[in-house]
């Protein structure tokens, strides 16, 4: 993993410089586009550092452990947090603060492990179309079209149901059945169980700004700052009064990774801009097309960098290609940011997720989840 972190970092230093030194216009136009979206995302995995400091993730899934004996209840009622989270905090703060609770979850009821860790990512994928701060790639293509959270939420309502739903039935049935086989079974490591602390579910800090970040996202068309300055101040809030320390905000941050992508973007960004090669063949595709190239962009080059490639010139299906780019990388681990933190976080949490059964339960459930998130959209005349 830290081979990975490094190699991020030089591609965007080299992508960045490359820009700048080629074309500082281009380049500054890029960085205006991709850095809003990395801003925000910032703030958000700030906002669930706190979240998760007051234990707000944890009560809530020992609560729907306790209260829900059924497995397929618990398994339904568990996807739908996911959606939630994801859909509220960004699909990052999602993977990165639910899976200790879904791997501790799985834990008590063995039955449900697999499904509960390979949920976690492919579930936060597939929820990130809701709202533009849910995933970077909204903030990164919509950005030049001035769109407010509420107009984003009443277009992409329909196919986050879909795409959540048929990614859920997927997990639900399929990994059930075959992810759950012993060459599927997650590997736990001795001496990670949990402390057996109760958590209770109460309003704090934590919860405090999740609500505002969720105010700002709807009420403002440009609430990276915003997000950013809510997540420092209360980080530093916390650290002022010494219940919180530098090294799990740095360790959250990940500073190497998400400056190495943002570089990747802003290179990404500043050839589009200067070779109109994208654009045209963009224009020349219907939205079935244009979600599925974005698909296979995100696999190719990370979504990201694939937002600030396909977002640099006008999109004739913009909801489509953001269907694309979030719901594209469950194919492939390349795909988002929110694979490497997963399987950085589970490994953490103490157990060995089996990459390729996550990409094979992945494989099986985009294609139909993109399908069905485009035909919403078509029905809806919004492709």
């Amino acid at each position: 993993m830290g081979r990975l972190r490094l190699t991020l970092l030089c591609a965007g230093a080299v992508g960045a410089v490359a820009a700048v030194l080629c074309a500082p216009g281009l380049a500054r136009a890029a960085a205006g586009q991709d850095s809003p979206a990395f801003a925000l995302v910032a703030g958000l995995l700030l906002i669930g550092l706190v979240a998760q400091q007051d234990r707000l993730f944890e009560a809530a899934g020992r609560r729907l452990s306790d209260r829900f004996r059924s497995d397929r209840v618990l398994l339904v009622m568990a996807m739908l947090m996911i959606g939630v989270v994801t859909a509220t905090l960004n699909l990052d703060t999602s993977v990165a603060f639910l899976t200790p609770v879904l791997v501790q979850a799985g834990r008590q009821r063995p039955a449900l492990a697999s499904p509960l860790l390979y949920g976690c990512v492919l579930l936060s994928n597939a929820g990130s179309l809701l709202l533009p701060g849910s995933n970077l790639t909204n903030l990164i293509v919509l950005g030049p079209l001035d769109i407010s959270g509420v107009d984003f939420l009443s277009r992409m309502a329909l196919p986050w149901v879909a795409a959540l739903g048929i990614t859920g039935i997927g997990v639900w049935w399929w990994g059930g059945r075959v992810v759950r086989a012993p060459a599927g079974e997650p590997s736990y490591r001795r001496g990670t169980t949990s402390d057996g602390g109760r958590a209770r579910l109460t309003v704090g800090a934590g919860g405090v700004g999740i609500v505002g970040a969720i105010v700002l996202v709807l009420a403002l068309r440009s609430p990276a700052a915003p997000v950013l300055g809510l997540g420092v101040a209360l980080v530093l809030w916390r650290l002022a009064r010494r219940r919180a320390s530098t090294g799990p905000v740095l360790e959250v941050l990940d500073l190497p990774v998400l400056t190495g992508l943002l570089g990747v973007a802003v290179g990404l960004g500043a050839l589009a801009r200067s070779w109109l090669g994208p654009a045209q063949l963009m224009s020349h595709l219907d939205s079935w097309a244009s979600a599925g190239l974005a698909a296979a962009a995100s696999v190719v080059v990370n979504n990201l960098p694939a937002a600030s490639l396909l977002g640099a010139g006008r999109l004739m299906h913009p909801y489509a290609v953001l269907v694309g780019l979030d719901l594209g990388p469950n194919l492939m681990v390349s795909g988002s940011l929110a694979w490497i933190i997963w399987l950085r976080t589970a490994r953490q949490a103490g157990v060995e997720p089996s990459i390729g059964r996550a990409v094979l339960l992945g494989a099986a459930t985009a294609p139909l989840a993109i399908g069905a998130a485009v035909l919403m959209l078509s029905l809806t005349g919004r492709a």
